[in-house]
């Protein structure tokens, strides 16, 4: 079929990142979620060296690496650009940059966070486009929640990708119809 392997499993080891190669898995997902100042702010159970190594194992084993963040928790545009300068220091850079707009849901923590203005998500997209020019920039979850036009912005931007399906991790994803519609008003092509 043509397609590659991806996985989103957590925190690895290098003997867990060399099985999963071993099996076949060609990439893996791995955010970084935000930049090191902020990360402390979101997540408490790990640390932003643990992202770090877990990235340095599966690139060690052999496999391209699917790393990103998520916008719109309530960071400031200076934690954004940390986000992308820290996806600038992995080396080589991710081959695939998702790009995250967080999708509140009812009763976690940062339900409620003020809405990330949606011109600052296309910065945040043409930022990633100029400092990582060899990675796709992928749309990938909110984007359900984003306007045609506002999606087609951040493909002039520089997003040169979407996450197509069904569903994310633990959202639902855009409409696989919407998407065909989209793709043909833009005159927009797989490849």
């Amino acid at each position: 079929l043509g397609l590659e392997t991806c996985a989103t499993l957590g925190m690895l080891s290098p003997p867990q990142a060399e099985r999963l190669k071993e099996a076949g898995l060609e990439y893996y997902n791995h955010n970084l979620d935000s930049d090191r100042e902020f990360y402390g702010d979101i997540i408490k159970t790990r640390q932003f060296q643990d992202r770090l190594d877990t990235l340095q194992a599966v690139r060690s084993a052999g496999m391209k690496v699917c790393c990103g963040g998520i916008v719109g928790m309530g960071e400031t545009r200076a934690h954004r650009a940390g986000l992308i300068h820290e996806l600038t220091q992995l080396d080589p850079a991710p081959e695939s940059v998702p790009i995250n707009l967080l999708v509140q849901v009812q009763g976690t923590p940062l339900y409620g966070t003020e809405a990330l203005d949606p011109l600052e998500f296309v910065r945040t997209i043409a930022c990633a486009r100029i400092a990582l020019p060899q990675s796709r920039v992928r749309l990938s979850a909110g984007r359900e929640g984003l306007s045609d036009e506002l999606q087609a912005l951040c493909f002039l931007a520089g997003a040169n990708s979407i996450f197509y399906g069904e569903r994310l991790l633990t959202t639902d994803n855009q409409d696989m119809q919407r998407d065909r519609r989209l793709f043909e008003r833009l005159g927009l092509h797989a490849e």
